[in-house]
């Protein structure tokens, strides 16, 4: 078994309560509140400028062009593919994409956000790539689990959402940091293994908060008064 498949199995539970999560079963019926879909956008156009600045350190801590070049790739494959996902939902609510950018991020986002630079600032290519990986692989994994359960076709309020994540270029771009992962892991020490498996786990979680924080419209405490 690969280190991949590994973190993969040990995650079971979390994968599995992302794709029974309210949101996420809601995209398949094509019934998500708005305010939820707005809320999800707001973040998550700031969640992935911050994956992509993860990214450039990555790319900055390799150590050949071969890293260099996946590094790369994958800033451009957000920066030109993964808007469109985001137009669906704004065409789904109404709203100009523009019009949801630059917000702050709410607690659970900011949180995550806040995981990810940790290990980008103190790790290496392994626990960057293991802090990444969840983000992908989840929304490949929800993608193929909606088209599999309600066959959506393109009438679907989602179809277009539903199936870029399904589709295989998002199945290569995950198969590729997966692939790159087993190799770094191959090479590390157990200590170094079990810090991947930390900042993996850790991901997952948080994808799973992140999908809480947009369904419910998460936002700071409002400041307590003291008496």
């Amino acid at each position: 078994m690969t280190f991949t498949q590994t973190l993969r199995e040990e995650n079971q539970d979390i994968f599995h309560a992302i794709f029974d999560h309210p949101f996420v079963d809601g995209i398949g019926k094509g019934e998500v509140p708005a305010e939820s879909i707005k809320h999800y956008i707001k973040a998550d156009f700031e969640y992935l400028n911050a994956f992509m600045r993860v990214y450039g350190i990555a790319l900055a801590k390799s150590q050949n062009r071969d890293d260099i070049n996946f590094f790369h790739e994958k800033i451009q494959f957000i920066l030109n593919s993964e808007i469109h996902p985001h137009h669906n939902f704004c065409d789904y609510v109404g709203v100009d994409y523009e019009g949801l950018q630059g917000y702050p991020l709410p607690p659970s986002a900011d949180h995550y956000i806040k995981h990810m630079m940790h290990h980008a600032q103190t790790g290496g290519l392994g626990e960057i790539l293991s802090a990444l990986l969840p983000c992908p692989w989840t929304y490949l994994e929800i993608g193929r689990e909606l088209m599999s359960t309600f066959n959506p076709t393109s009438d679907h309020p989602f179809y277009p959402w539903i199936s870029f994540y399904a589709d295989e270029r998002t199945a290569a771009t995950t198969l590729e940091m997966r692939e790159r992962l087993d190799a770094i892991a191959a090479d590390s020490s157990k200590h170094e293994q079990l810090k991947m498996k930390d900042a993996f786990r850790k991901s997952c979680q948080l994808e799973l908060a992140f999908w809480e924080m947009a369904y419910t419209c998460e936002e700071w405490p409002e400041s307590v008064v003291s008496r």
